[in-house]
């Protein structure tokens, strides 16, 4: 039972989602919000408690105020379609940093609630992108790598460790009804999807990659099998997707 969360990143997109659904559960007393961006107007609810919070900052050290949580889902993170010869070196920077190192270090701010015998939850978006090569998202492709090959080690780690506890990678493919590539937030089209995380943060799982068996399984298989094709099926796959600008 969830009773007190945290949710980073939380003001939009699957964070906000994820938020909702767990404020709108009875047994839960409270959400605490850090984002960048506050709640949007229509979306407050009075369990919300929002932490205004940049993830460029060098002081994570608000994240040592949360001790009353009985979990955390990490969900910030940003990327953009592009040819590598498009990006700046400022993008380069800002997306590790958000993507993965500052999942590392909020991490590292609850590492002693998760090496523990007492149930404690922490889920993280990663994303498909970091199981296999993704042109024009060559630099978020790189930053969810680094956080999936993360967090499997921590799980290792933990479990060696003897504590009760794993991080949940979460790693969809694109989210309809987000603000991930500068979309709307819609959580009428992510509701389910929160739901079914919510779902594997309590049951303690390490990971959940949403569609697997529908889509996933096949592309995973595939890209095993000939990465080097597999990279330029998704090449063009994301040429024809028209959402390359």
């Amino acid at each position: 039972m969830i009773t007190r969360a945290l949710v980073v990143g939380g003001a939009s997109g699957i964070g906000l989602s994820i938020a909702t659904r767990l404020a709108n559960r009875e047994e839960c007393q409270k959400v605490y919000i850090v984002d960048r961006a506050e709640v949007p107007e229509g979306a407050e609810n009075p369990k919300f408690e929002y932490h205004k919070f940049d993830l460029m900052s060098e002081d994570f050290s608000l994240f040592d105020g949360f001790e009353d949580v009985d979990t955390v889902m990490i969900t910030a993170g940003f990327g953009r379609l592009a040819l590598f010869e498009s990006v700046s070196e400022e993008h380069i920077t800002s997306s590790m940093t958000v993507n993965a190192t500052a999942a590392m270090r909020i991490i590292h701010h609850f590492y002693h609630r998760l090496n523990s015998t007492n149930p404690f939850r922490l889920g993280v978006m990663v994303s498909i992108a970091g199981y296999l090569s993704s042109p024009f998202f060559a630099v978020y492709g790189a930053s969810k790598a680094a956080l999936r090959y993360f967090i499997e080690s921590l799980n290792v780690e933990l479990e060696k460790g003897g504590a009760v506890n794993r991080i949940l990678n979460v790693s969809p493919g694109s989210i309809k009804g987000t603000s991930f590539g500068g979309g709307a937030t819609d959580l009428a089209q992510t509701e389910v999807l929160a739901e079914e995380i919510i779902a594997h943060l309590e049951a303690g799982d390490d990971l959940f990659i949403p569609q697997y068996d529908e889509v996933y399984k096949n592309v995973l298989e595939r890209y095993h099998e000939d990465f080097r094709e597999e990279g330029r099926r998704s090449y063009e796959y994301k040429l024809k997707s028209g959402r390359v600008k």
